[in-house]
């Protein structure tokens, strides 16, 4: 076999021709990488919503909150059932909820979208992971007020604290940022459910009811309850169940990433390819050499296919270190015709990808020239200049 060090001494030796493959297969990388972190970011915000004993109650036919609409008293009396689990006061965990959307404008002229605003009670704070304000404080009953996230705040005008959000006609001040393990729940705006209501001059709305229940097979037999009972007639749906639907937004972006990559690696193959049937060309008496010295053809073709492993993984590499910057980066899409706001997120499965893909490319478009590397005959090989 023919030493590594020979391959690593002619790419030091030809370092520009290198450099210049390197870089864009980096580019190459480093685009790729960005499309996976960005799907990897949004699947997780949803992922990370579900709780695996939490159910979303809703009105018997809908599919989401925004269509959904519930009878108070209903509402309330779902959360006498047994199996519903609770607190350390021995209150149960169920949040009556009231959700409304509105349409605002982004910042920077960014245009407007739509933007949930949900009204809660203090027990729904407990169903989210990992609920905390970071920054102000939370809301008081009857003051109208409100809380967000920062994400959202630096995206939307009038969501920053201090500033006032209007509700038909019925401006609620902006009083605490929260954070929610980077959950979809930071995509909204929370205040009070008797406030919100009061707002949107619809006195005892309810659009949907959270719970927790105490066990898999007490949320299963809520399940069946909720639907059987004529009294109530509703359709619960486990909260995993409910994000993993709107989860196919976060696949759509998956899809035209997968294209996109696919393109960039198809021309990162070509550029790839010229790159070592340059080095074919002005290294035939080289190849000669070899071959007079006795080196099998296989020796020579794993050589040049070495070398361009190696070019494509250098740039692969850097590609990735580049994407490092952009981890956490806060964004945004819209989900069921709302805003939701997500992180980058470039963990190890995700720069696995990109390392994955430059081996591919280094391997498809090494082939080639490696072939036609082992093909060149001895003798006209030695007369090359």
């Amino acid at each position: 076999m023919i030493p590594a060090r020979y391959n690593l001494r002619n790419l030091r030796v030809r370092w520009l021709t290198t450099l210049r493959t390197v870089i864009g297969t980096g580019l190459v990388v480093w685009a790729s990488v960005l499309c996976f972190g960005l799907t990897d970011g949004l699947q997780y915000a949803l992922r990370v919503t579900g709780h695996e004993l939490d159910l979303i109650v809703l009105r018997k036919g809908s599919t989401d909150e925004i269509s959904s609409g519930l009878e108070q008293k209903v509402a309330r009396d779902v959360a006498s059932l047994p199996g519903i689990a609770r607190d350390a006061n021995g209150q149960p965990q169920c949040s009556v909820e009231f959700v409304t959307i509105l349409t605002k404008p982004r910042r920077n002229n960014g245009g407007t979208v739509n933007l949930i605003v949900r009204g809660l009670e203090d027990v729904g704070r407990t169903l989210r992971p990992d609920f905390r304000v970071v920054q102000g404080r939370d809301v008081e009953p009857g003051k109208f007020e409100a809380i967000t996230s920062r994400s959202m705040a630096a995206r939307f005008e009038n969501l920053a604290i201090g500033e006032k959000l209007e509700v038909n006609r019925r401006f609620f001040e902006i009083v605490g940022y929260f954070e929610a393990a980077g959950s979809a729940a930071e995509s909204e705006v929370w205040t009070d459910l008797r406030d919100l209501s009061l707002a949107r001059k619809t006195p005892g709305a309810v659009s949907s009811v959270c719970l927790r229940a105490e066990s898999p097979e007490q949320r299963d037999a809520l399940v069946k309850r909720l639907a059987e009972d004529k009294r109530f007639q509703l359709n619960a749906v486990r909260e995993t169940r409910y994000f993993e639907d709107q989860m196919n937004q976060s696949n759509a972006i998956q899809y035209i990433g997968y294209i996109i990559a696919g393109f960039l690696i198809f021309g990162a193959m070509f550029a790839a390819a010229n790159t070592m049937y340059a080095a074919v060309a002005s290294r035939a008496r080289e190849i000669g050499t070899l071959r007079a010295l006795g080196f099998p053809r296989t020796a020579i073709l794993t050589s040049f296919l070495f070398e361009a492993v190696v070019l494509c993984l250098l740039g692969g590499l850097l590609g990735c270190l580049a994407t490092l910057p952009f981890n956490g980066l806060s964004t945004g899409t819209v989900n069921n015709f709302s805003e939701i706001t997500f992180s980058f997120r470039f963990g190890p499965r995700v720069l696995a990808q990109g390392v994955l893909l430059a081996l591919v490319m280094g391997l498809l478009g090494g082939l080639l020239p490696a072939v036609r590397a082992v093909r060149l005959n001895i003798i006209t090989a030695l007369r090359e200049r």
